[in-house]
């Protein structure tokens, strides 16, 4: 199954992952970003619910502090 993450295709996890699933093949933080799925922000406490599906356009936002 082909996903788009941050502009570029990939495949995902595996059949039925979930935006967790993600995450951690990524090796991201959940509690560190903010995940747009299609357009839309996931809810953090739903990432091990949010299935991706073929096609999905997801967005991993990552807020950097600094001045």
């Amino acid at each position: 199954m082909r996903i788009v993450v941050n502009g570029t295709e990939q495949d995902a996890p595996r059949p039925g992952a979930s935006v967790a699933d993600l995450l951690a093949r990524l090796g991201v933080d959940a509690a560190t970003v903010v995940v747009e799925r299609n357009r839309e922000i996931v809810d953090r406490d739903r990432y091990g619910q949010e299935r991706l599906a073929e096609g999905d356009r997801i967005e991993i936002v990552r807020f950097v502090g600094g001045g």
